[in-house]
């Protein structure tokens, strides 16, 4: 009888895979290349934001008061430097001048920046100039550039009939009238007794087109004008 002797299986050798190494990345890595970029505009970006932010352009400001009508030369005028960031484009620069032919059309106040839709040709003005004689004494607040209100006090009439005098005390307690508010002043010519409290002073107003009408009858009327300073009295 044969004995056959086993083998014993041979084992079975594994092989471990090789471990990644981390590889430091180069300078042509493209991931590194776009990082750099992307971080070189950033701060570019962020230089040039800082620097439109804080830097100033010299623009035109009104030395005095100007009235609408008014034709504006350089010594009307003075130079200051501002910042205006994206608004540059709505006032006047120093260093492209002043527009020629054209006039002030809407009132700009002493000291204000002038924005260019300020001025314009004179065929643009939507006001004319009314010369209005106040007998009584003026607010210190109606000056050149202010804005008043125009009132008509009903005068007695001399020449009409009295009927009774119920009709004459009808005619003596007529109200004033609002004729036209806001209106703009462009000069006050004060008369030979401007040094008298109440003396004669011209007043000349920028009245729109449209009220003409009832300030001119009203200054051909036989009551009086009084003018009111915008927001209070003087």
């Amino acid at each position: 009888m044969t004995t056959t002797v086993g083998r014993r299986p041979e084992p079975v050798v594994t092989t471990a895979p090789p471990v990644a190494r981390l590889r430091r990345p180069g300078w042509k890595d493209p991931r590194l290349l776009v990082g750099i970029v992307v971080v070189a505009l950033s701060v570019a970006l962020g230089s040039w934001a800082v620097s439109a932010a804080s830097r100033t352009v010299a623009v035109f400001a009104a030395g005095s008061a100007l009235t609408p009508g008014t034709a504006v030369t350089a010594s009307d005028l003075r130079t200051v430097e501002v910042r205006l960031g994206s608004q540059t484009d709505r006032y006047l620069l120093a260093e492209e001048g002043l527009p020629d032919d054209t006039v002030v059309l809407r009132t700009v106040g002493e000291g204000e920046l002038l924005p260019a839709s300020a001025l314009g040709a004179a065929t643009e003005l939507a006001v004319r100039a009314v010369a209005v004689p106040v007998a009584t004494g003026l607010s210190e607040r109606i000056v050149a550039g202010a804005a008043v209100d125009v009132w008509y006090v009903p005068g007695q009439d001399d020449s009409a009939p009295v009927a009774d005098d119920d009709v004459a005390d009808e005619g003596s307690s007529a109200e004033p009238e609002l004729l036209v508010g806001g209106v703009d002043v462009a000069q006050v010519d004060e008369g030979d007794g401007s040094l008298v409290v109440g003396g004669p002073v011209t007043v000349h107003l920028l009245v729109g087109v449209d009220d003409l009408p009832a300030v001119l009858a009203a200054v051909a009327g036989e009551g009086t004008i009084a003018l009111v300073p915008v927001g209070g009295a003087g």
